[in-house]
């Protein structure tokens, strides 16, 4: 049986964003970081009618990274707003958790 996989407490710490999960781990990500592995098909693409992916030149600004906010989606994942007004990614708690270092 596969244990789920959630926070426990979320936290602005500096330009970091700190998840203590309720396994026990604690992850800290940048920003900046964070905001360069967005996963939506605007910063990622998405495939074509072949599924080919094309992949978008994504430009960020000194907003880009000035985390503005996040709202938990579903009891799975965490959807970030940035200063610029990006808010499609939705980053699963499973990558989230990759992104900060903790393997599953």
């Amino acid at each position: 049986m596969t244990t789920r996989l959630a926070p426990s407490n979320i936290q602005i710490i500096g330009n970091e964003l700190a998840i203590a999960w309720e396994d026990g781990p604690e992850t800290f990500t940048t920003f900046e970081a964070l905001r360069k592995a967005c996963p939506c098909a605007s910063c990622c693409g998405e495939p074509d009618a072949m599924g080919v992916v094309m992949r978008p030149e994504v430009r960020y600004t000194a907003t880009s990274f000035e985390l503005r906010g996040w709202q938990l989606i579903g009891g799975y994942a965490l959807q970030p707003t940035w200063g610029d007004g990006h808010a499609t990614g939705l980053f699963t708690f499973r990558y989230l958790r990759r992104l900060g270092g903790v393997a599953e």
